[in-house]
Formats: structure tokens, sequence, C-alpha cells
């Protein structure tokens, strides 16, 4: 028994930054995906901005207003105005950006 003096120690001081990083990689992974819900919602609605013929300065400012994100490109496909976005995750690990697209059917001009 006296071999083992400090071993909770040991092992405790082992534990804890691993309990750390996992609740810090869960609470960035949370927040990642609450981004990338608001970048889609942000280029849904940039979407249909475009689809109505606002200039791309008010479609790029809804993006970045709601998301924190950048149009990539705006394109039409036959009827459809489609608004390509992507924003950073904001987390400290080598990740790629979110990216989100939508289209809108076009107001007919």
């Amino acid at each position: 028994m006296r071999g083992d003096r400090g071993s909770a120690t040991a092992e405790f001081a082992v534990v804890v930054p691993a309990v750390v990083l996992v609740v810090a990689l869960t609470i960035g992974g949370l927040a990642a995906a609450g981004r990338q819900v608001r970048l889609e919602q942000g280029v849904a609605q940039a979407a249909r901005l475009a689809a109505r013929g606002e200039p791309s300065a008010r479609v790029a400012e809804i993006v970045a207003a709601v998301a924190g994100g950048t149009v990539d490109g705006v394109t039409t496909d036959g009827d459809l105005v489609c608004v390509t976005a992507s924003a950073p995750t904001h987390l400290p690990l080598p990740l790629p950006d979110l990216r989100a697209r939508s289209c809108a059917l076009s107001g007919g001009r």
C-alpha cells in the first residue's frame, strides 16, 4: 500500500487535462454547428434578395450580418438565383471553412 501513495494525484493530473480538452472540443463543435445554421439562414435570405434584383453589396451585407461570412458567388441557373457563401469556424484547429448554398426563384426579370 505504501508504494501506491500519490497515485491518485498522478491519475487526477492526467485525467483533468483530457476532460478539459473534450469539453472544449464539444463546446467548439456546438458553436460551429450553430454558426453553420446561421450561415444557411443568411445564404437563404441572400438568395431571396438576389432573386428580387437587390444589389450585390446588399446580398453580401446580409450574409456578413447574419453569420459573419462572405459571399463566394451568385449564379443564375434558369429561373433560379443561387448564392454560395463561406464562414470561418473560429476553432483553433486546421478545419476548412463552413460553406452553404441556397437558391431562390427569380422574380421574373
